[in-house]
């Protein structure tokens, strides 16, 4: 599975006295690699961010195209798009996303819930669970856990339909050493099975586990 962009930007319009236009990200070209993790630096406000998410489906180019294997995804409706991210894509967003109504297993099942079938996902839900340290937490609130504890509930979030495509941004925010190489070698160990990991950070530790490594400034994104 290839996904790629062509020339793609975006630009906010800021309503200030010159009535300007600010360009958050610069025109760009870019292809995801299958089997690697690719990962993209810079300083915060520098554009990474914007560039995550206009990949991931959930942000529309101001110009350009993102494809998947030819498929424009900004082509698609609405309910297109939103069942491709569902069955191909895994975002693991900056902040703290859980639903609180829900238990850390429900918050983990909620992407199958488009399928009506939670129960046959459960196992799964579990072994991530395990996989990023909060097995004992299945029956915990949102408001019971910390911040690093919902972090990790995102990440298995994310993972629960096996998606092809990972996107983690800050995935380690909110984490200790220990638990940061862990997820940092856990996305490694996606990517090697051969799916494609992008992998936006401050963290510096990441270039460890990083295949590609790009640095974004001022909207430009540069090969390290």
């Amino acid at each position: 599975m290839i996904l790629k962009a062509e020339n793609i930007s975006k630009k906010y319009y800021r309503p200030t006295k010159n009535a300007s236009h600010f360009e958050a990200v610069k025109p760009l070209d870019f292809i995801l690699e299958e089997g690697k993790v690719t990962e993209i630096t810079g300083r915060s406000g520098s554009g990474k961010s914007t560039l995550l998410y206009m990949l991931a489906g959930l942000l529309k180019p101001s110009s350009g195209k993102v494809l998947l294997d030819g498929q424009d995804l900004y082509s698609l409706t609405d309910d297109q798009l939103s069942l491709l991210r569902n069955q191909k894509f895994g975002v693991i967003p900056q902040g703290q996303t859980g639903l609180f109504a829900l238990t850390v297993l429900e918050n983990v099942l909620a992407p199958a819930a488009i399928y009506g079938d939670t129960k046959k996902y459960e196992e799964r839900a579990k072994e991530l669970l395990s996989m990023v340290g909060i097995e004992n937490l299945v029956d915990s609130k949102m408001s019971e856990l910390s911040g690093g504890e919902m972090r990790r509930m995102a990440i298995a979030r994310a993972l629960i339909l096996d998606p092809e495509i990972i996107f983690a941004d800050e995935p380690t925010d909110d984490l200790d050493d220990e638990n940061t190489k862990a997820v940092l070698a856990m996305l490694q160990k996606i990517a090697r099975s051969g799916k494609s990991v992008l992998l936006v950070t401050h963290e510096s530790m990441a270039e460890q586990y990083a295949d590609t490594i790009y640095r974004m400034d001022s909207g430009k994104l540069e090969k390290k």
